[in-house]
């Protein structure tokens, strides 16, 4: 794999960790401005609308630079976000901060599959997509935990901090180890919303939305889940959400191994396994070993389908495919967002804090619905194809393809 991946990688990894570790600094937060839980809650909500809204924005406003310059850009604006929360003297500069490095998140990753699959052989493209989302997922293993720690031990601006020496990293590496590839000839804002219009690439963005929101109906509430349901200690939450992490890794790279030989397939196990293994957290949630196994599974099948996904819309947005990648990944954040709500709404009414989990497990099983169905109405066009080439004479055919 290219030194470039690394670069992408590092960006990665620094974004990863400012979007995460906010929910375990979340108290401290709220104490030092002097606003409730629910209000401090804001800081997570209003960065997946950033990423949501900023991915498209940013892509388009992109248009006219090389990508190599537009990574370097996004990730200017991500250090610029991170600095001003860290620096903020009120809640509401702080949420501003959230929001304008948030902006740089979904174009980074989406114009980032472009890139890293840019950089390899066709039959590696999955596999180098998922080396760029290491770094998402190492910081979940790594940052996260670590900048909580950081947080809570000499203050949660420190933390913000350090994040900020992680994007200008970042920019460094990527200045220096991403070659510069200019956008291909010919291809125009035009080509690149034209995408939209093809229903597949409407197809893996609903997958997304569904599969990734499962994950997220769960691991929104894992705290109060943990501590009530499966009588974990308070501070032992931080290593269970290591262990998601760490399942997150692994499946991430299960994922883009698999995806390069059988994409379709991989998504199947991948969404229906998670489907099984949410709808069975609401009986392990009560048991802490069986919690904690079942925790590390939804991390490695939620992320063992990014990489296919990803790639999915890559494929189906042939020739145009760096605005429909970067939504892609706001698709993601729309995921998270939707099933923290719909969670949410299930524990008010009552259901206990386990009921999120049904959510997740019905949200994946409708992952895998369209999955099948997009590979239905592929298999339809592919034979509409071959029988309308069959219906044109031999010497007909010779003459167009000359």
């Amino acid at each position: 794999m290219p030194l470039a991946l690394l670069a992408l990688a590092i960006g990665a990894f620094g974004i990863g960790t400012t979007e995460f570790v906010i929910m375990g600094l979340l108290p401290e937060v709220a104490s030092d401005f002097g606003v409730s839980i629910p209000t401090a809650g804001f800081l997570v909500t209003g960065y997946a609308l950033g990423v949501m809204f900023g991915a498209p924005l940013m892509t388009v406003l992109g248009t006219k630079v090389s990508r190599k310059r537009m990574l370097m850009l996004l990730m200017g604006l991500f250090i610029v976000g991170n600095l001003l929360s860290a620096v903020a003297p009120v809640f509401a500069v702080m949420l501003i901060g959230r929001v304008v490095a948030s902006l740089a998140h979904g174009a980074f990753f989406g114009i980032g599959s472009v890139v890293a699959a840019d950089l390899v052989a066709p039959d590696r493209k999955a596999g180098a997509i998922a080396m760029m989302f290491t770094g998402l997922t190492v910081a979940n293993v790594v940052g996260v935990p670590l900048g909580t720690l950081i947080g809570q031990s000499v203050g949660w601006r420190v933390t913000f901090g350090i994040v900020t020496a992680l994007g200008v990293v970042g920019l460094a590496g990527i200045s220096r180890l991403v070659p510069d590839m200019p956008k291909p000839e010919g291809v125009h804002l035009r080509h690149e919303v034209a995408a939209f219009k093809n229903v597949q690439v409407l197809l893996a963005m609903a997958m997304t939305v569904l599969g990734f929101g499962g994950v997220f109906a769960a691991i929104t509430y894992i705290a109060p889940m943990m501590t009530h349901v499966a009588g974990f200690a308070d501070g032992s939450v931080t290593w269970l959400l290591v262990l998601f992490g760490l399942g997150m890794v692994g499946g991430n790279l299960v994922g883009g191994k698999f995806a390069d030989r059988a994409l379709m397939p991989m998504l199947y196990v991948s969404l229906g396994a998670l489907a099984v293994v949410l709808a069975l957290f609401t009986l392990t949630a009560h048991d802490k070993t069986a919690a904690a196994v079942t925790i590390a599974l939804i991390g490695a099948l939620g992320f063992a389908s990014v990489p296919p996904l990803q790639k999915r819309v890559l494929d189906q947005a042939h020739g145009a495919p760096t605005l429909a990648s970067a939504v892609n990944i706001g698709a993601f954040n729309l995921g998270n967002a939707l099933s923290a709500w719909l969670g949410g709404l299930v524990i008010a009414a009552g259901f206990g804090y386990t009921a999120p989990n049904w959510v997740g497990a019905v949200l994946a099983a409708a992952a895998l619905a369209l999955a099948v169905l997009s590979a239905a109405l592929e298999r339809r066009e592919n034979a509409s194809s071959a029988v309308v080439a069959g219906s044109v004479p031999t010497e007909q055919r010779t003459a167009v393809h000359h």
